[in-house]
């Protein structure tokens, strides 16, 4: 990774995209710590790191890489575009309009795409309004807890309109890293929030060695050894694949022969990536902003104690959720008919099994197998980790040490993934011109 970055940074148009992909993370990160006029940051950050029914602000605050805790204007971070995705993909399939757009190319994509930031900035709206709500600012509003003599109407209304403007603008920075700059712009964000929630995590707990004593040594010790142990896990996973040996038949066209070539079908462990834990929380913390409209009703404050992250029925039915989106997405994204048909349509097939039906049903047969490997893999990372950085790191309200580490950690190695792929795409690009010439 390290050696690609030096060999792509040498490029002049590659070093170009690098700079700009750089230099709009900066600006989002300035973002991440500007606070909203007339608002005293520590209103969030009490609220934020508290406990009990303010479990999904903790979530919100580790995507936003502790931009919510600081009161920021960029505080809803990605959080409304991620969900607004989901909801686009669930709609897609649902709705034969959307599913026609799909299929039309580039500009049904752009078409869908527009309605994906409507549903951002609805969602962005509607989060800002509950975040508000939560907050109790509506209640709470005096001069020596905002610092301002405003009416009360008139702070509210410039928090909600303050946060989703920033999670918009949000959107923004992330279209022109995609655009202009190296791999998907929105993963780079969650990324860098991720790893910036992160190390404000390690520091804590380093600080707490040179302050409070050797004692407090086990916890870094304890964080890097399980992440070393984490990051092997889902490398490994990540990058696992069954190949499936195909051969081709010799053809004879004219006076040319065709065929006769061997090849595979490679079937990863996890082809469905981070989309089912992303969805299954995305479900279950749904609820809970809804409710939050509400903050002192008592279906919020028990929504909050039995079905809030980290409780064992939330815990319970996270697993189940993701076992069953791994294999609705899985079905998806793999269509045994489809590959089963277009090898013997080519003269293709599978050694010991004839072409059609036997030959989907093996490879039905080995892709649920797969998926349900990589789905318990899915469960157990949204579960484990969670639950061993609580305890080793103490509880602090950080990416970390929330439910959200599953999806941070995969998200870390992803996004590195695939940011080497991009590199690496551009130097060959670069290579080929070269030799063109």
């Amino acid at each position: 990774m390290i050696k690609t970055f030096k060999e792509a940074f040498k490029m002049k148009d590659v070093r170009s995209k690098i700079l700009w992909t750089l230099l709009l993370l900066f600006i989002y990160r300035v973002g991440c710590w500007i606070p909203i006029p007339g608002i005293e940051p520590g209103v969030f950050r009490s609220e934020v790191e508290g406990s009990g029914a303010k479990d999904f602000l903790g979530i919100l605050n580790a995507v936003a890489g502790g931009a919510l805790k600081n009161g920021a204007i960029l505080a809803l971070g990605v959080g409304p575009y991620i969900t607004s995705s989901i909801v686009m993909q669930l709609l897609t399939i649902a709705v034969p309009r959307l599913e026609r757009l799909s299929k039309q190319g580039d500009e049904g994509r752009r078409k869908i795409a527009v309605y994906t930031r409507y549903v951002a900035l609805f969602m962005a709206l509607a989060q800002a309004i509950a975040i508000t709500l939560s907050f109790s600012v509506n209640k709470q509003l005096d001069s020596s807890l905002f610092g301002v003599s405003a009416p009360p109407i008139i702070v509210t209304l410039i928090v909600i309109l303050t946060l989703t403007a920033g999670a918009m603008f949000t959107v923004w920075i992330g279209d022109k890293i995609t655009e202009k700059g190296v791999s998907n712009g929105m993963s780079m964000l969650i990324f860098v929030g991720i790893i910036s929630s992160g190390a404000m995590a390690f520091a804590s707990s380093i600080w707490d060695v040179f302050t409070l004593g050797a004692n407090y040594l086990t916890k870094p010790l304890v964080f890097i050894a399980t992440l070393a142990i984490i990051f092997f896990l889902i490398v490994f996973i990540d990058l696992g694949e069954r190949r499936i040996p195909v051969s081709y038949a010799k053809q004879v066209k004219g006076n040319k022969m065709y065929g006769g070539q061997n090849s595979h079908i490679p079937l990863k462990i996890n082809a469905v990536g981070v989309i089912p834990i992303i969805f299954a929380f995305s479900i279950l913390t749904f609820p809970q902003l809804i409710m939050s409209f509400f903050p002192n009703s008592g279906a919020y404050s028990g929504y909050s104690q039995y079905m809030g992250a980290g409780q064992p029925i939330n815990m319970v039915l996270t697993a189940l959720l993701i076992l069953g989106f791994s294999y609705f997405y899985a079905t998806l994204s793999f269509n045994p008919d489809d590959v089963s048909r277009n090898l013997q349509q080519n003269g293709g097939f599978i050694l010991g099994y004839r072409p059609g039906p036997p030959t989907r049903d093996y490879l039905k047969k080995v892709h649920n197998r797969m998926t349900f490997f990589g789905a318990v893999f899915l469960a157990f990372m949204a579960l484990v980790p969670s639950i061993i950085f609580k305890y080793a790191m103490g509880g602090d309200d950080v990416a970390l040490t929330n439910a959200f580490t599953s999806i941070a950690l995969l998200i870390i190695v992803s996004v590195t993934l695939e940011f080497d792929k991009q590199l690496q795409g551009m130097m060959m690009m670069k290579t080929y011109k070269g030799f063109l010439k």
